[in-house]
């Protein structure tokens, strides 16, 4: 309805919109994995989200309820099916703490190398499927192109691309083959330039900040309220990376090396940036920091590679001895968290003395990133969910486990 006054000739417009449901997913473009969310619009402003899960890989605790820890270890696979080693590694840590177990040195510095390896491929993905997203293939390419490579390292150390069962408890299922140690630094050297490509595809392009830049805000308050971790959490502005502050179970992992946790204090754009929908001051928390933090966490990775690499060809011991199929486990309960690409990922066993867990649980980093989704979304704008949401970067096998 409009209405005219013939002295100030100023046109009046009443605009009302109707309240609507609407549906993204579970098959979707820009939805990581089989996610359905629920979006209470006024118009195209987005007032609630609701996450649905449910739709992939349910029931992995329960099934690790009826095997043996070691024929667990495929499962463990399927839950962050982008980083396979590293889920490998939470388990099989949870149960050599249960068990005692003490790993010699050169196979501790294998499973450095190899999860920060996988470390570097899940990122990859993270930001090819975040260029996705919002509109952009060229990126997408480029990542997937360096995964390739990471993935032909793990086949010749495993025989897989995906999921890999190769880190099991005890050490790992063999030693790495001749000549992949200067494989793996012929990669590293290769893809430092690649990074700088990245840097300037997608972190310094101005159409990615401005699609980026103070949405999806998540206080640092927020973030530990929900019990968000890894990059969500650390783009927050909160120091905590389990590498570092985690049980010495998982610390000793990572003894001698020299790394800082990569976190976001101050708030940074880039600095030529002149774009008009940017604002100056930078808005610590947004989606554009928890992909910054991904993208500065791959360079760390390759220094943590680099380090581990020199340290294994001068290691003592062997790349361990797996645990017999069917031993057993004493009595008794543990529980441990590792730091996973995507955050902390926990997985807790209680055992009656059998072969076979009594409980076997495990704790999902997606699962807390995603349940923070109807705070920082509300007040969006619908085209703004892929943005929010893929910058949470959530694997759905992870959650519904």
């Amino acid at each position: 309805m409009a209405t005219q006054t013939d002295d100030a000739r100023i046109i009046e417009f009443d605009v009302r919109t109707d309240e609507m449901l609407v549906n993204m997913g579970p098959q979707h473009p820009s939805t990581h994995g089989v996610l359905r969310l629920v979006l209470r619009t006024d118009g195209e402003v987005v007032s609630e989200v609701t996450p649905h899960i449910g739709y992939l890989h349910r029931c992995a605790e329960k099934i690790g309820e009826n095997l043996t820890p070691r024929q667990w270890i495929p499962y463990t696979d399927r839950m962050d099916y982008l980083a396979g080693m590293n889920m490998n590694l939470g388990w099989a840590l949870t149960v050599e703490k249960l068990m005692n177990l003490q790993l010699p040195e050169k196979a501790r510095h294998l499973r450095v190398i190899i999860c920060e390896m996988n470390r570097i491929a899940s990122h990859l993905v993270g930001m090819g499927a975040y260029g996705l997203d919002l509109g952009t293939f060229s990126p997408f390419l480029y990542a997937f192109r360096e995964r390739e490579r990471i993935l032909d390292l793990f086949e010749e150390v495993c025989g897989a691309r995906l999921t890999y069962s190769y880190i099991t408890v005890g050490g790992a299922t063999a030693d790495l083959p001749p000549g992949w140690l200067q494989k793996c630094e012929a990669f590293l050297d290769q893809f430092l330039p690649v990074i700088d490509e990245c840097h300037a595809l997608l972190t310094t392009n101005s159409i990615f900040i401005q699609r980026t830049a103070a949405i999806g805000y998540l206080s640092p308050e927020m973030a530990v309220d929900y019990g968000c971790t890894g990059p969500v959490l650390r783009g927050s502005g909160i120091d905590q990376d389990l590498r570092r502050d985690g049980e010495a179970a998982y610390t000793a992992m990572y003894d001698g090396y020299a790394f800082e946790v990569i976190v976001e204090k101050n708030g940074r754009y880039p600095q030529d940036h002149k774009y008009p929908a940017v604002p100056s001051q930078a808005v610590l928390g947004d989606c554009w920091h928890r992909f910054y933090v991904r993208m500065l966490e791959v360079r760390q990775a390759i220094d943590l590679v680099r380090q581990a690499i020199d340290r294994y060809s001068t290691a003592t011991g062997s790349y361990g001895e797996p645990v017999k199929l069917t031993e057993k486990l004493p009595k008794g309960e543990a529980y441990l968290e590792t730091e996973a690409p995507r955050g902390q990922m926990g997985f807790y066993i209680v055992s009656d003395g059998t072969s076979i867990p009594w409980r076997a649980r495990a704790r999902s980093s997606c699962f807390c990133n995603l349940s923070v989704s109807h705070e920082i979304c509300r007040g969006a704008l619908i085209a703004d969910i892929p943005a929010i949401v893929g910058s949470l970067d959530i694997v759905m096998g992870e959650i519904d486990r």
